[in-house]
C-alpha cells in the first residue's frame, strides 16, 4: 500500500494531497496489466472509471470506422505515459466516450478508480473533493490547450490545396 501512496503522490491529478487523502484514494484503485496493442476501452462506450498510467504507455485513438471499432494501424492522437491520466471525464459526464485507449507497450499497468467510489469520497471529504476537481480541470485545460494548438497548427501551416 506504501508504494501505491507513493507513486499518487508523484500524479498530477493528487498533486496537494494529504498523506490520509492518497490513502483514501489508494484504498479505491485497481491494478490492471495490459499488453501492447490490447483495446482499455472503446470509444462510444460508457465512461465510469478513471485510470492512471504506473508503467508503460497509453494511446488514445479516435477511430476512423463509422462502427467505432479500432483498428491496428490507426495513428493516436495521443501518447500518455507514467503517472498520466486519462478518462477523466468521466468523473464529471457518465457519458459515452470519445475516444479509445489502447495499451502502447508490453506489460503496461494501470491504476483504476471507478467513478461512483471516487464520487463518494469526494462527498464524504470536501477538501479531498475539491483539491481533485481543481487538479482535474487544471489537466483537462492543459489538454484542451495542446488540441487548440495542434488544430492551428493544421489550420495554419497546412500547404494550400489546389483550387
Amino acid at each position: 500500500m506504501n508504494n501505491l501512496v507513493n507513486f499518487l503522490k508523484q500524479s498530477d491529478i493528487f498533486y496537494q494531497f494529504t498523506p490520509t487523502q492518497l490513502e483514501l484514494v489508494a484504498n479505491l484503485c485497481q491494478e490492471l496489466i495490459f499488453n501492447d496493442g490490447d483495446t482499455i476501452f472503446q470509444e462510444n462506450s460508457s465512461s465510469k472509471e478513471l485510470y492512471i498510467i504506473v508503467q508503460g504507455e497509453v494511446d488514445i485513438v479516435i477511430s476512423r470506422s463509422v462502427t467505432g471499432q479500432l483498428r491496428k494501424n490507426e495513428n493516436p492522437v495521443a501518447r500518455l505515459r507514467r503517472g498520466q491520466s486519462f478518462g477523466e471525464v468521466a468523473l464529471v459526464d457518465e457519458g459515452l466516450r470519445s475516444a479509445s485507449a489502447r495499451a502502447a507497450q508490453k506489460d503496461t499497468r494501470l491504476l483504476l478508480i471507478p467513478r461512483d467510489k471516487i464520487i463518494m469520497l469526494c462527498e464524504t471529504y470536501p477538501q479531498l473533493g475539491y483539491r481533485l476537481m481543481y487538479n482535474l480541470a487544471a489537466d483537462l485545460a492543459m489538454k484542451i490547450r495542446n488540441t487548440d494548438l495542434r488544430i492551428r497548427e493544421q489550420l495554419l501551416y497546412k500547404p494550400n490545396e489546389a483550387k
